[in-house]
Formats: structure tokens, C-alpha cells, sequence
């Protein structure tokens, strides 16, 4: 028997995944949780084969709970509206079995993690070309930058958090807007968003 615990921030979408599996005669759902700090719990708790998540998920996102399951047993396999490349390759560097999207057909989630029981790993088709696209173009500085940014910080609070002069600033927000091809921080903010940069 597949033990399965399922981690869903929408009630009515886990209530209905759960029964889904659940009528399959080889899987038992063990455990479900609202958020991703429930469902890392639940994994340590209850040693489940898979751990379906979602991503994005109140006090921790589906990406950082995978992230913390990595060197455990447990398969995760990513269920997700969003087919973004930042998310799919931060996914991907989480050790994660299967990254699928909620629009697929119902039975296709049921064979997918046969497969991945099996010891293999599945991807949604729609991904494979995304992670082809580009890159992320920022440094490291430069995210920090935009982050802080989008935190609602002003040029002078994020030079002084990052220890630099309101001139260095503003030069990172002019090059980050250049690499990002967009004319002010509210268009590079979405863009980054859009793209799943945001770490």
C-alpha cells in the first residue's frame, strides 16, 4: 500500500484529492495538512511513501517544506497551478520526485506516482520547455536589492540594511531594471514574480 499525506491550503481541493486517491486500491491517504510547516510535521510523524504538495501554502511555502524533506525518505511531488521555470528549477535542486500541474487529468496523478514509486521522475510535459528559458539575469547583491524593495523599503533603509551608499542603490535599481527590461520597480517587481526568481 502507497502511504500518502497531502498538503493543501485550499479545504475543498485536499478533501477532494484525498478521496481521489483514496479509491485507488494500491494508495491510502495517511495525512493532510493546510500548510507546508503541518505537512513536514506529518512526514517526521507518520514516514508516508509521498508527500503531494502544493506550492504556494501560508507559514511555508510547498518549495521550503520540500526543501526541508530532502534527505528524508519521502517522495514529494509538487501539485501546482503554476507553471513557473524559477519554481520548477528550485524544485528540482529540492530533490523532488514529480512536479505536476492541477489541470491535468485526474488519473494521471494516481499513474504518476506509480512512476514515481517505481523510482522514477515526472515532470508536466509544459515544464520541460520552461526549463529551457532563461535564466535568472540577476547577481546575488541585485536580488537582495529588489527584494528588499518589494518588502516596501526605501533607497535609504535597503543602503542601510546592505551597508552601501544611497548612490550604489540606485545604481543596482537601474541595472536590475536594464537586465529586466522594464522602466520602473513596480514592473521588475512583477517580472520577477511572474518568472519565480523570488527565492
Amino acid at each position: 500500500m502507497i502511504r500518502i499525506v497531502i498538503a493543501e491550503d485550499q479545504g475543498m481541493l485536499l478533501g477532494a484529492l484525498g478521496a481521489l486517491l483514496d479509491l485507488e486500491d494500491d494508495m491510502e491517504v495517511v495525512g493532510k495538512a493546510s500548510n507546508g510547516e503541518e505537512a513536514i510535521m506529518l512526514v517526521k510523524q507518520l514516514q508516508p511513501d509521498i508527500c503531494i504538495m502544493d506550492i504556494e501554502m501560508p507559514i511555508k511555502t510547498g518549495l521550503d517544506a520540500a526543501e526541508e524533506l530532502r534527505d528524508t525518505s519521502c517522495r514529494v511531488i509538487i501539485l501546482t497551478t503554476f507553471a513557473r521555470s524559477g519554481y520548477f528549477e528550485r524544485a528540482r535542486k529540492a530533490g523532488i520526485s514529480g512536479y505536476l500541474l492541477k489541470d491535468g487529468p485526474s488519473e494521471e496523478l494516481a499513474n504518476s506516482i506509480r512512476v514515481i514509486m517505481d523510482g522514477r521522475k515526472v515532470y508536466a510535459p509544459e515544464l520541460i520547455d520552461l526549463a529551457y528559458e532563461e535564466d535568472n539575469p540577476l547577481t546575488d547583491r541585485e536580488e537582495q536589492v529588489i527584494k528588499l524593495i518589494a518588502d516596501g523599503k526605501t533607497t535609504k533603509e535597503i543602503a542601510s540594511q546592505l551597508f552601501l551608499t544611497n548612490g550604489t542603490v540606485r545604481n543596482y535599481v537601474s541595472v536590475i531594471m536594464d537586465k529586466l527590461n522594464v522602466s520602473n520597480r513596480i514592473e521588475a517587481i512583477s517580472r520577477i514574480r511572474e518568472k519565480g526568481w523570488f527565492k
